[in-house]
């Protein structure tokens, strides 16, 4: 079965293994992906992560992160741009997540970046999901 936007469908795994309190989840790899996951475990929200081969296929092994009382570190995952509306945002006017407690990840012409990192470098892009 094909799947017509990856990048939320990567998102909803991680949110269900999360509920489930799974210790970590395998997702089919790419490029882009990689890049969200690197920057889930550079702001804290997931262990950490490795490529792995599973049965002929790459996958990313994401392995989450929990609290004391083994509640999920990440409490929401929402996919901002989607398949059919993409949203755009120059760095003048890009949003902040829960007043700055969560995070933006944005695909800009110098690679994926959080939010805060691309008004820093003055880029705007499409704005692929946020966290918290």
């Amino acid at each position: 079965m094909s799947v017509s936007d990856p990048i939320a469908d990567m998102l909803t795994k991680i949110r269900n293994a999360g509920m489930a309190k799974h210790e970590k989840v395998d997702i089919p790899t790419s490029k882009l992906k990689l890049e969200i996951v690197k920057i889930l475990k550079i702001e804290g929200y997931i262990k950490n992560f490795k490529k792995a081969n599973m049965d002929g296929s790459n996958v990313i092994r994401v392995f989450l992160k929990y609290d004391e009382n083994t509640v999920p570190i990440i409490h929401g995952l929402e996919k901002v741009s989607k398949p059919g509306r993409r949203v755009y945002m120059g760095y003048k006017k890009m949003p902040r997540v829960l007043n700055g407690y969560g995070t933006l990840i944005v695909s800009t012409s110098q690679g994926v970046t959080t939010g805060k990192k691309a008004a820093e470098k003055k880029v705007g892009g499409e704005i692929i999901c946020t966290v918290w």
